[in-house]
């Protein structure tokens, strides 16, 4: 490591949080409160998807410019990036599936091998896809670049699993909340940890958003009818007191 380096490393912190129990929960609900806000904003308010994208892209660019310039892990304003990545990437894939026509077996498609590019580019760079090194800017910027990848390649592969190829809301969310089950258990038996983290996180997406579906929707299509106000709202409440808990954790770790 050159002297560069070095000045880096003590100069910024890891700008992503510790991976635990918490981290998939916030990052599970975040993912349903993305579906169902996003349906919320796009029908029941009424701003129609144009419309919605529009106002949450400029939010995210808003929060994300945030921390992008931040020195350190603040989780309120990661998990508030998250939460508007969650939206906006549901949004990119309606567009294209809903405005544009394009078929889920091709936005899932061109996802994927988007995926793969900006995994090929970012170890290409930095030689790693650590999490656990997200310690200068261009190293977030792959990051945040994933990231909004996986959400918008989840929401394609989560629709093409409920919708296209039928397995309904119910079977939709044990399906993948069964792959993510697996996936854990490859990692316990000494499975690549990054690979292991990178594939739940993309299989959080479609589990996510099937379960919110599985809620949201009405009883005669599948759901449970809780609708998505009532649903975007608790689990919502529920990432804000995590979050909370993490920030005041973090508050402490720094004064002591």
């Amino acid at each position: 490591m050159d002297s560069q380096q070095v000045k880096l490393h003590e100069y910024w912190m890891n700008k992503v949080p510790e991976i635990g129990l918490s981290f998939w929960i916030i990052k599970i609900m975040s993912t349903t409160v993305g579906e169902t806000g996003a349906d919320f904003l796009a029908f029941n308010v009424g701003w129609g998807q144009a419309i919605t994208s529009a106002i949450m892209a400029t939010f995210l660019a808003t929060v994300l410019f945030a921390q992008l310039k931040t020195r350190r892990h603040i989780p309120w304003l990661y998990w508030m990036s998250v939460i508007l990545v969650s939206i906006v990437g549901t949004q990119i894939t309606d567009l294209m599936t809903d405005s544009l026509g394009i078929s889920l077996y091709v936005s899932t498609g061109i996802f994927s091998l988007l995926l793969a590019l900006i995994f090929l580019v970012w170890y290409r760079v930095e030689h790693s896809l650590s999490i656990h090194h997200i310690v200068s800017r261009r190293r977030e910027l792959f990051y945040w670049a994933a990231i909004l990848c996986t959400f918008a390649l989840g929401t394609a592969a989560g629709d093409l699993a409920t919708e296209a190829l039928g397995l309904g809301f119910a079977w939709g969310a044990v399906t993948f909340g069964t792959l993510i089950a697996i996936t854990y258990l490859a990692w316990r038996r000494g499975g690549n940890a990054v690979s292991s983290f990178w594939i739940g996180y993309i299989l959080t997406r479609p589990f996510g958003a099937a379960l919110g579906d599985l809620l949201t929707q009405n009883k005669a299509d599948g759901g449970l009818g809780m609708g998505t106000m009532w649903t975007s709202a608790l689990f919502f409440a529920v990432i804000i007191m995590l979050v909370a808990a993490a920030q005041v954790g973090t508050s402490r770790q720094r004064s002591a």
